[in-house]
């Protein structure tokens, strides 16, 4: 073989390679930041309000039908409004944890069971029905005739509970 025929094979091979291999093993693309991901480039940030609101107007007409019935994959709450179901979720526990939608749910794809923090959810809350239906009503002389706990108790706003007690002079 010639020496010219053997680049010109060798070009052959190394433009066939790029196109196959694709451009972004061998250097960034033009207009993308080296090492970023080009799915991550488009994306938009989860937007909570626009997800509620487009879940508002799917749901809309059912808002007082059981939300077993109107949503998929509903293992908690199932016999709560649908409406509701959407400020428990917002309020409940996007609030008290200081998280968004997609801190449990795939968004878009909320009946998916992706995320290990969705069962998290659920068994804190089997935590806090029991500790409210059973164990309260055993602690004797409580100021409230039916005391509550739930997500904020613990939570205050925060994924892991807060631990950390704030200065104060003890009360009297």
């Amino acid at each position: 073989m010639k020496p010219k025929t053997t680049r010109i094979r060798l070009f052959i091979f190394a433009a066939l390679a790029v196109a196959l291999l694709g451009v972004r093993f061998f250097g960034p693309i033009a207009g993308r930041a080296e090492g970023q991901d080009p799915a991550t480039q488009t994306e938009k940030p989860f937007d909570q309000a626009q997800a509620l609101a487009d879940l508002r107007k799917a749901i809309a007409g059912q808002e007082d039908k059981p939300a077993g019935e109107v949503f998929k994959n509903i293992q908690m709450l199932k016999a709560m409004p649908a409406g509701r179901l959407l400020r428990v979720m917002e309020l409940g526990y996007a609030r008290s944890l200081g998280v968004n939608c997609v801190h449990c749910h795939v968004a878009g794809q909320w009946e998916k069971e992706d995320k290990p923090t969705k069962q998290i959810a659920r068994d804190m809350a089997a935590m806090a029905a029991n500790i409210n239906n059973e164990q309260l009503k055993k602690i004797k002389n409580l100021k409230s005739a039916e005391p509550v706990i739930n997500c904020t108790t613990c939570h205050r706003g925060q994924t892991k509970p807060a631990l950390n007690l704030p200065d104060s002079a003890p009360k009297q």
